[in-house]
């Protein structure tokens, strides 16, 4: 019966929508990405949101630019290229729907060769998906794409699904939802091969998957009533990232938690309990240029690091930002970018 439970949670929540944990590195990078926005007009909130405004020169929070699903799988061990192939090969016509912007699959990745990236508690693979507006999401999930996609399309398919599940994951898979706050990404080169809407790529499920890029994120547990002054910060910082060799994409991403959405999430507040209620997120063409800029002036300009000194303020969380770090797989991107 509990094999039989478990089953039913890897299939409602881990339906994978295209979806961060103990600190990988001992050397505090005390905001991984933090440097990632430019010093950008910042989108306040308009009458078509939920916020409320007294004035038009008190501080709001920032708008959304973009709306990233996630969500976090810890698989077995020695599963991982078995994993991997069941995305390689899944049916997907993702990139084909309105509103689709990026996505990748992330296995978890450590800076130092002595620490182990598949002990975390947040699992060690993500899916990440970045749509245009959250009502693209919405109508990805409740249409026949996303059927197609978890196998939903008859019940043989829905049991294989799950006894597939059962086998490769430890668990149910937990979906996490983002507003993507100061979004800012770059055009890629080239953008991979597609076939109606998906990768086409080779997974014998013995070896894992290329990696196609690096991604660094810094998770923030901020109170609720320090979110505005919070992001407001960020909107005013200075940086030059875009400038940076291999640079691909950065948003400071904003958690959704509470009422009414269920496993799909909503748009009701955020929480500075367990999860963090934000991640800076910042994708790399590789591991070579994250260590080229974190080894460089605008690293050490965007944190106080350089000749000048820069005024430290007091922190806004309610303990020190957790960087952890990612291998991309199975890139696919619009040719304008995330």
């Amino acid at each position: 019966m509990k094999t039989f439970i478990v089953l039913i949670q890897i299939l409602y929540l881990g339906n994978a929508f295209h979806t961060a944990p103990k600190t990988l590195t001992s050397q505090r990078l005390s905001a991984v990405g933090s440097n990632a926005v430019i010093k950008l007009q910042t989108h306040l909130h308009s009458s078509t949101t939920s916020e409320t405004t007294t004035s038009s020169t008190t501080p709001k929070k920032l708008s959304r630019d973009r709306y990233v699903a996630t969500n976090r799988f810890q698989v077995r061990p020695n599963k991982s290229a078995a994993f991997e192939k069941r995305w390689a090969t899944r049916k997907s016509r993702l990139a084909t729907l309105d509103g689709f912007k990026y996505f990748h699959l992330m296995r978890r990745v450590s800076l130092e060769s002595s620490e182990d990236p598949l002990d975390g508690e947040f699992g060690n693979y993500v899916s990440f998906t970045v749509w245009d507006q959250k009502k693209d999401f919405n109508a990805w999930r409740r249409g026949d794409a996303f059927k197609e996609a978890h196998g939903g399309t008859s019940i043989a398919a829905f049991l294989s699904t799950m006894v597939s599940s059962a086998l490769i994951l430890k668990g149910a898979p937990k979906p996490a939802f983002y507003d993507g706050l100061l979004f800012q990404s770059t055009a890629p080169d080239v953008t991979p091969e597609l076939v109606d809407g998906w990768r086409n790529v080779e997974a014998d499920g013995i070896n894992c998957l290329p990696a196609e890029c690096f991604v660094a994120c810094n998770q923030f547990h901020v109170p609720a009533e320090n979110s505005i002054a919070f992001e407001q910060r960020w909107a005013n910082r200075d940086s030059v990232l875009k400038e940076c060799d291999g640079f691909v994409a950065f948003s400071m991403l904003r958690r959704q938690v509470g009422g009414g959405g269920g496993s799909h999430g909503d748009d009701k507040g955020i929480s500075g309990t367990d999860d963090p209620s934000y991640v800076s997120t910042t994708i790399w063409k590789d591991r070579e240029s994250f260590n080229k800029w974190r080894e460089g002036n605008a690293f050490k300009a965007a944190h106080g690091n350089g000749k000048e000194t820069v005024k430290k303020s007091e922190p806004l969380w309610i303990k020190p930002p957790t960087p952890i770090f990612y291998e991309g797989t199975l890139v696919i991107s619009t040719e304008d970018g995330a």
